[in-house]
């Protein structure tokens, strides 16, 4: 088990210098049972490299199986970026401040099947890109977000079979984009507030043309439970012949 926190005291006569904590934890993990404890307390603390999106994996790297992380974020401007693979991993993470990002890709060299999400946002502006199954298997995903707070980011690719997703968003101007490609998606969303941008797009498996309710192809569900104004909801479903 490998426990760390970091984090600023700041004594009466700094209150009103900058803020700039800059923490920063660099992981390079290759194994099995590994069981991760991070909480980082303050403002511009980082876990990973640079953004990892931008094609630089730089110097965190996951790689095992039955892998337990428990991260906690408290503050504003922090980062958490990098490639991870690991087979049959939970990942418990909260998120409590304004403009935090988060940029990770699940099974990068690798397969990452069995994964278990349990993720918390409160806060406002935070912006969230999250892959699973783009370059290897990454399938039987388990997504449980809860989110509080407004004009948040979450950009969502999952290129993987059998997921479950459960979403509770509460505030206002939230900005979701997801794309669920390939094999079963249960998706259950409860959304409070105004003025959301939600677009979901699921593509499930394959149909010959013709062969109507006979197919044995997987299925994509969608339940929607949803008390706003002024939101845009775009819902995109069809199975990946027809996928154009």
């Amino acid at each position: 088990m490998i426990r760390i926190l970091l984090g600023l005291s700041l004594i009466p006569t700094l209150l009103f210098a900058q803020a700039t904590d800059d923490n920063e934890v660099w992981i390079d993990q290759e194994g099995d049972t590994l069981t991760l404890y991070i909480d980082q307390i303050g403002f511009g603390n980082k876990i990973g490299a640079d953004d990892f999106s931008n094609g630089s994996p730089g110097t965190m790297s996951i790689v095992g199986s039955s892998l337990t992380f428990d991260l906690d974020f408290l503050g504003n401007q922090n980062l958490l970026y990098g490639p991870l693979t690991a087979d049959s991993s939970t990942y418990n993470s909260s998120f409590t401040g304004d403009s935090n990002a988060l940029d990770w890709n699940i099974g990068y060299i690798g397969s990452s099947d069995d994964s278990t999400f349990d993720i918390t946002v409160t806060g406002d502006s935070n912006t969230w890109d999250l892959d699973q199954g783009y370059v290897a298997s990454a399938e039987r995903l388990d997504l449980d977000l809860t989110l509080i707070g407004s004009s948040n980011i979450f950009d969502l690719d999952f290129e993987s079979d059998d997921n479950t997703w459960s979403w509770d968003i509460t505030g206002d101007s939230n900005n979701i984009n997801v794309l669920m490609n390939d094999g079963s998606h249960e998706q259950t969303v409860v959304f409070v507030g105004d003025s959301a941008d939600i677009d979901i797009n699921q593509i499930s498996g394959t149909c010959a043309a013709g062969a109507g309710t006979s197919c044995a192809t997987p299925n994509g569900n969608i339940q929607l439970d949803i008390e706003s104004d002024n939101a845009t909801i775009q819902i995109n479903q069809k199975d990946s012949s027809n996928d154009s």
